[in-house]
């Protein structure tokens, strides 16, 4: 997963590229992806004063009522072996535990080191878990073999539309699902893909599927994820609170150019906050050109030899978990959790 935001994307669109469907996953998730964003902004952009008024009366009861629907989710997800699901639910609640206790003050299980005081960096832990857990598995396996790649035979998205909307129901549920988490403060698609996908497969006549190289898992995850973006910019806007990790960034930005984000926000700047939507909009159909014409080439990248890809992408991952915090301490912290 490039993002946290796209863990469950993996686990059906990895297994139907290694089948030889790249080029269809691809184009789910183009597909996906766009009408999340698409909407969501243009919800964000009609409701955004209204949603607010209810995001703001959420408490402490309304988020704890979430958090433990998200754990059976977790558990839901593992038909078959509930208790790797609890397993890996209790190992959550553990690493989250780590850091400076919110309401008391304590210092929890930081064993004396000063970079855990802040908990365990979410993106070292996210990066660790899924992206050196794949690279070291399959060294170990010798599974170096490149998946057969045909893109010739490829028209359009490598899916009909009407064969994509077929699926509109869970387009729609995982939508919603996306745009709720995307709008609570601090949630965003690293919740919402996991969220939808669990609920996609239990809600399937076909749950064995999943995990297969499924076409309802990557709608169910890119859609989801895509729409919190629209979701995360409505707290950002009319609370002064960050929906995501890329909406704090946006705050940060704005405070340096001594702009607060908040009620006064859209009476004050509004330009700016029409500018933002803009550019999301502007975006997303950027993007889907950029990807529709690019997936035909885009699936090549797989035939390149493992000892390469594999050497780029654990430097990619290494980049990505440096730059989070800018100490090397987040870098080690990912590797300790791939071994775990």
């Amino acid at each position: 997963p490039g993002t946290p935001a796209s863990v469950a994307t993996c686990f059906d669109g990895y297994p139907m590229a290694r089948a030889g469907r790249s080029s269809r996953a691809l184009g789910i998730g183009i597909l996906s992806s766009f009408l999340g964003t698409i909407f969501s902004v243009i919800i964000a952009l009609l409701f955004c004063p209204i949603i607010a008024r209810y995001a703001v009366k959420m408490g402490p009861w309304e988020m704890f009522s979430l958090c433990f629907c998200a754990i059976v989710l977790v558990v839901t997800m593992s038909k078959g072996n509930m208790f790797n699901g609890l397993m890996a639910a209790m190992l959550g609640f553990i690493i989250s535990s780590v850091g400076i206790a919110p309401i008391d003050g304590a210092k929890r299980f930081s064993f004396g080191i000063s970079n855990l005081l802040g908990g365990v960096n979410q993106i070292a832990l996210i990066l660790g878990f899924f992206a050196i857990t794949t690279l070291i598995k399959n060294f170990a396996k010798g599974d170096t073999a490149t998946p057969d790649i045909d893109t010739n035979s490829v028209s359009g998205f490598g899916i009909s539309l009407k064969e994509y909307f077929s699926h509109t129901g869970l387009i729609l549920k995982s939508f919603f699902i996306g745009l709720w988490i995307g709008f609570l403060p601090g949630l965003g698609g690293g919740l919402a893909n996991l969220v939808a996908y669990a609920q996609a497969k239990s809600s399937s006549k076909t749950p064995e599927k999943f995990g297969t190289g499924c076409d309802e898992g990557i709608i169910a995850s890119e859609t989801s994820n895509n729409a919190a973006i629209g979701g995360a910019i409505i707290p950002m806007v009319a609370l002064g609170i960050p929906g995501d990790t890329a909406t704090a960034m946006l705050i940060g930005g704005l405070m340096i150019h001594g702009i607060n984000a908040g009620p006064l926000l859209l009476t004050n700047h509004p330009e700016l906050v029409y500018c933002f939507f803009g550019v999301l909009l502007v975006g997303a159909v950027l993007v889907l050109l950029l990807q529709f014409f690019g997936m035909r080439s885009f699936p090549y990248i797989l035939k390149t030899p493992a000892n390469y890809l594999y050497t780029a992408i654990f430097m990619i991952c290494t980049v990505g978990a440096y730059s989070d915090t800018k100490t090397m301490f987040n870098c080690w912290l990912m590797l300790i959790m791939g071994v775990v």
